[in-house]
């Protein structure tokens, strides 16, 4: 019998954690029918000698629910092996939305998500061929998608659905918490892997108001995980907040019996160190059985932006004006000593907060009247023209138009400090953001990332732990059972790699978002070919 596929002459390292093994892979209807020393003849082979054939990754934190309709290979996921990815995490999306909330929606993903309106409007259409969430489903899956996907039903476009205008100003009335508990049962029925949700104080939405998620009261997530629950299956994913972390988590876990990943355990959120006492609360809940678990990022979380939206800078006091502003009123903003000098001093060592030394760590990234300051540090540059790199960040920003650029290593920029994170038994690696901030950010390759840096040149893993933790493991936590084990008899979603050149490339801008939009990619380094049911999407750099 002639195979669909073969992949010869690599080490299969099955996504388990065991050792990796010397084996062919045969391919038939889209999943695995051969695994050994020899598979036969095939239709099509894929030489891996000197790679690594390991299950595709999956990647369970992205935002691509928008870009799932104009974009239908996601790029540039697959590009560093993910296969399978999870969409509508931090309680947003795009369903249930009725056609009078549409704008809200969309404004709502622009100001928390980044996401450019323009492209959202012009990618998604005038006609949405959906309504709820079942609709939106069977929308994605007839459009048709280069990888896997899976879906939370989020809690912003409920409240929205069920509350319209007035969810993000009040809380949910009895009968209203009734009707978005029928709608978590609906999207369930439909394949949902569950309920997302947000109290992330970062999370503002439309007009600069609060995300309509932030509004709800403990009971209303509550009477919504149990409505989750209800259908048998299914977990919590969670932006934290004040009124939704360790203790309401804990709580939610034993009376509902479910899973919980939280977002997101960053080096330094609140000061050098301060990961540590939430490893430990995660090692607590272990221990006592419940199923907590903070998501992690094995790269710095990198912006790339302007003042025109000042997303890192949105937690400080001093911005807190801006999120309304329009542009002219922001350029007379930065112009004032005030909010200067109320910026500097937020800006200082010591303070504790994310945002804190920032200026260290900058590099001014386009300055079109200047383009020989392009990749040199912020501080640099202000300590030759003898200012503050404050006043120069603002300067360069209000002579421009507010069009410079910058980028700032935000979070998660201690390299010691994330080898802890990544490294902890208790913690799930993830946390790509794809498809969120496209202009600002790009951590889609995060899994080339830990392979490449982690593993080949720290050291600090095995390279079948890293499968494990890109493949089986998060998988396993959202409760998708046929993925990330490479087996006789699963679907055969499979990334080659070569461990020795493994990695992600510097960032890119490139303009191919509907509408005209930049967005930022990287290419993926040594990766020779991804796999997607059986069938080749990439082979050694082409799509």
């Amino acid at each position: 019998m002639e195979l669909d596929l073969r992949i010869v002459g690599g080490t299969v390292i099955d996504g388990t954690g065991a050792p990796g093994v010397r084996a062919d892979v045969g391919v038939m209807g889209g999943r695995v029918v051969a695994l050994g020393p020899s598979v036969g003849p095939a239709r099509e082979t894929l030489d891996a000698t000197g790679c690594v054939v390991a299950p595709g990754f999956v990647d369970i934190h992205t935002h691509y629910d928008a870009q799932v309709h104009w974009d239908a290979r996601l790029g540039c996921s697959p590009w560093h092996g993910v296969t399978t990815a999870v969409l509508g995490n931090c309680g947003f999306g795009v369903a249930p939305t009725r056609p009078a909330d549409r704008e809200v929606v969309l404004r709502t993903l622009e100001k928390v998500e980044g996401m450019a309106y323009e492209t959202l409007t012009a990618g998604l259409g005038g006609s949405w061929p959906f309504e709820t969430f079942p609709e939106y489903l069977d929308a994605v899956e007839a459009r048709g998608v280069g990888i896997n996907v899976a879906a939370f039903v989020g809690h912003t476009p409920l409240r929205l659905h069920v509350l319209g205008a007035e969810a993000s100003d009040r809380a949910a009335r009895p009968d209203e918490v009734e009707a978005m508990g029928a709608l978590v049962r609906e999207a369930m029925a439909a394949g949902a892997l569950g309920f997302s949700t947000s109290r992330a104080a970062t999370h503002h939405g439309h007009g600069g108001k609060p995300v309509p998620s932030r509004l709800a009261t403990f009971d209303e997530i509550d009477a919504l995980v149990g409505a989750m629950r209800s259908t048998g299956r299914g977990m919590l994913q969670a932006a934290c907040g004040k009124g939704l972390f360790h203790e309401e988590f804990e709580a939610l876990a034993a009376r509902h019996d479910v899973a919980i990943t939280w977002t997101a355990l960053l080096a330094g959120m609140a000061g050098p160190g301060s990961h540590r006492r939430y490893l430990a609360t995660a090692e607590r809940q272990r221990a006592s059985g419940a199923r907590i678990v903070p998501q992690v990022a094995c790269r710095p979380i990198l912006f790339d932006f302007h003042l025109g939206e000042p997303y890192p800078f949105e937690i400080l006091g001093s911005f807190r004006a801006l999120m309304q502003a329009s542009h002219e009123e922001k350029l007379r903003i930065y112009a004032d000593p005030g909010f200067r000098a109320r910026f500097k001093a937020e800006s200082a060592d010591g303070e504790k907060h994310a945002n804190a030394g920032w200026v260290r760590r900058t590099v001014i990234a386009r300055c079109d009247a200047t383009p020989t300051l392009e990749e040199r540090p912020l501080v640099e540059v202000a300590a030759e023209r003898g200012v503050d790199p404050v006043d120069l960040l603002l300067d360069l920003s209000v002579a421009s138009g507010l069009r410079d650029r910058f980028r700032l290593a935000f979070i998660n920029h201690d390299e010691e400090e994330v080898r802890e994170l990544i490294t902890h038994p208790d913690t799930v690696i993830t946390l790509s953001d794809a498809g969120a901030h496209a202009d600002q950010l790009c951590d889609a390759g995060y899994a080339t990332h830990l392979l490449g840096h982690w593993v080949r040149d720290r050291g600090v893993m095995s390279l079948e732990r890293a499968v494990h933790a890109l493949t089986l493991r998060p998988a396993e936590l959202v409760g998708i059972t046929d993925r990330g084990l490479l087996a006789m008899g699963r679907p055969a979603d499979v990334v080659v790699f070569d461990p020795a050149t493994v990695g992600a490339a510097k960032l890119r801008r490139v303009r191919d978002q509907p509408g005209g939009a930049e967005r930022l990619v990287s290419d993926a380094l040594g990766v020779h070919a991804v796999v997607v049911n059986g069938r080749v999407v990439r082979r050694d750099g082409v799509d």
